[in-house]
C-alpha cells in the first residue's frame, strides 16, 4: 500500500498523541480517518454541488421568472432572440 510522510508541529503532534490516547486509538489511525473523513466530505461536496446544477440548469426558467431582479442583465434578450 503506498504510504505519505506528513510533517507536523510539535504542538500538532502532541495534539495528535493526546487524541488518539483518548480515542483509545493509534496516531496512524486517527490521522488516516482524519483524511478518509475529508476525502469522503470533499466527494460529497462535489456530488451535491453537480446536483444542484443540474437541477438549476433544469429549472432554470421557473427560477428566472421567480426571481426576475436577480436575472443577467440582458438575460432576457438572449433567451428571446
Amino acid at each position: 500500500m503506498p504510504a505519505l510522510n506528513v510533517e507536523f508541529s510539535d504542538r500538532e503532534l502532541e495534539d495528535l498523541r493526546q487524541i488518539a490516547k483518548e480515542r483509545g486509538t493509534s496516531m496512524k489511525a486517527l490521522v488516516r480517518e482524519a483524511a478518509a473523513a475529508d476525502i469522503a466530505r470533499h466527494r460529497a461536496l462535489k456530488e451535491g454541488a453537480e446536483a444542484f446544477r443540474r437541477f438549476f440548469a433544469a429549472h432554470a426558467d421557473e427560477f428566472a421568472a421567480a426571481f426576475p431582479d436577480d436575472e443577467p442583465a440582458g438575460h432576457g434578450e438572449r433567451r428571446a432572440g
